[in-house]
């Protein structure tokens, strides 16, 4: 199966950040983010479509290191070259880009930290567009502005879980049929 996330985190020590997703503090952060990705399976693959730690490096690659699927990232605004570096190092990451392409299922995926404007309510179908999968908002809501084609895949929007591409098409077809009918 295929899972999306972004904005783990781990480690941002920073009440603004952990309050806002219901803990009371990091340490409690951290594990709620970890034991939900501690769910996938060996065969499973993982998208962290950025920021996966801030802060300590060393304790942020203990989390990673212990994710039990491939894991695929692409770089945010707070994943420095070092971290970069740190996260080629692990057995279980696979990739490490600025963007991401991805087919699925005839779905067309451009995978980035920052939400991009890749299509619009012109084509008929979610198949014929190219659909934006991105984080760095922070945002609660699945889809920002409303339009089916650019869907937030943080913690923050997914009750701190990654969610499956399934599902993300699930939603994005939903929305889609309650964009056009509102047209």
């Amino acid at each position: 199966m295929i899972y999306v996330t972004s904005d783990l985190h781990f480690n941002h020590d920073r009440s603004f950040l952990y309050e806002p997703r219901g803990f009371n503090n990091v340490e409690e952060m951290n594990g709620v983010i970890l034991h939900n990705l501690l769910q996938l399976k060996p065969d499973d693959d993982l998208y962290i479509l950025g920021d996966v730690m801030l802060g300590d490096n060393q304790k942020g690659l203990e989390y990673l290191l212990q994710i039990p699927c491939r894991v695929h990232i692409v770089l945010g605004n707070h994943d420095t070259d070092t971290r970069e570096a740190l996260y080629r190092t692990c057995p279980n990451v696979v990739e490490v880009a600025l963007a991401i392409k991805l087919k699925y299922n005839k779905h067309h995926f451009f995978m980035t930290h920052y939400p991009c404007m890749t299509g619009n309510l012109e084509r008929e179908s979610l198949k014929q567009m190219t659909l934006n999968l991105s984080g760095h908002t922070h945002d609660k809501r699945k889809f920002y502005n409303d339009l089916p084609y650019v869907y937030n895949v943080s913690v923050d929007a997914h009750d701190c879980k990654p969610v499956s591409l399934d599902e993300v098409i699930a939603d994005m077809e939903q929305q889609m049929r309650d964009c056009i009918s509102c047209l």
